[in-house]
């Protein structure tokens, strides 16, 4: 693979991808591919999809609407990120979807809307949001694609929740830990970071939550901050002290659709 050219674009897929496989790209990816790139027959593209690690693969062959790939190996294994989860209450679209963004970003390997008392947004379009993580493991080198979880009321995620997973709510009425007090204590602990409403969480919300033993409350300092400035500034705590930030990525500069 020393001799083959750098990927002209990384791409999911929903295809399995094996040795001497081929995948036909069409849609939006192969316009991408034919129309913003103009890729051409031997020109390599990066997929991956989800579970089969990351392959290159050579360009067959163009057509008006599709593009034929040819796999040529796998030079990445499938590879989980930590244990974290991200919960918030939604907000509207084009913060939302900025969350979603940067928590895919931040290596969180599932992702979730919470409904709470206060809670605005009625509606929260999974779709985009799928659309949007997707779209930014592309870009940033993952693998894998965190897994959405359905929009649900805080009492029935509390009413099933996995107990061996502590859940961190970041508390904005500032009662809470300092990060390095409240977060797991090894790596390999399975964590939920819990971001409130902007209205934050109600009285009562905030006394269930706090009587739970599997949740540790955690304070982001004296300023009271936006939901999607919470969500990044408790991901970057996570990453951080719990993350693989000291792993390196195969190669940077990828494009992506």
């Amino acid at each position: 693979m020393d001799s083959t050219p750098p990927p002209r674009a990384r791409l999911f897929v929903e295809t399995p991808l094996i040795v001497g496989g081929v995948v036909t790209i069409e849609d939006k990816q192969a316009h991408y591919l034919t129309g913003v790139l103009r890729v051409s027959e031997g020109d390599t593209v990066a997929l991956f999809n989800g579970h089969d690690g990351e392959w290159y693969t050579r360009v067959q062959a163009v057509a008006k609407r599709s593009v034929t790939l040819q796999l040529l190996a796998c030079t990445r294994p499938h590879r989980l990120p930590p244990d974290h989860w991200l919960l918030f209450a939604p907000i509207k679209s084009g913060r939302i979807d900025l969350v979603v963004e940067k928590a895919t970003e931040l290596g969180v390997r599932g992702f979730g809307a919470v409904k709470t008392a206060r809670t605005v947004v009625s509606r929260v379009n999974e779709d985009r949001l799928r659309a949007h993580a997707i779209e930014a493991a592309e870009q940033t080198g993952r693998v894998e694609v965190p897994e959405l979880f359905p929009y649900r009321p805080l009492e029935a995620w509390l009413d099933r929740w996995p107990t061996e997973r502590r859940l961190i709510l970041c508390d904005e009425t500032g009662q809470g830990a300092p990060p390095n007090v409240a977060l797991p204590p090894h790596q390999g602990a399975p964590a939920a970071l819990l971001i409130g409403p902007e209205g934050g969480f109600a009285p009562a919300e905030l006394e269930r939550l706090r009587a739970l033993p599997y949740v540790v409350p955690m304070t982001l300092g004296p300023r009271v901050l936006r939901a999607d400035t919470a969500a990044m500034a408790a991901l970057t705590c996570l990453q951080l002290y719990l993350g693989d930030w000291e792993d390196k990525p195969a190669f940077r500069g990828s494009t992506s659709a």
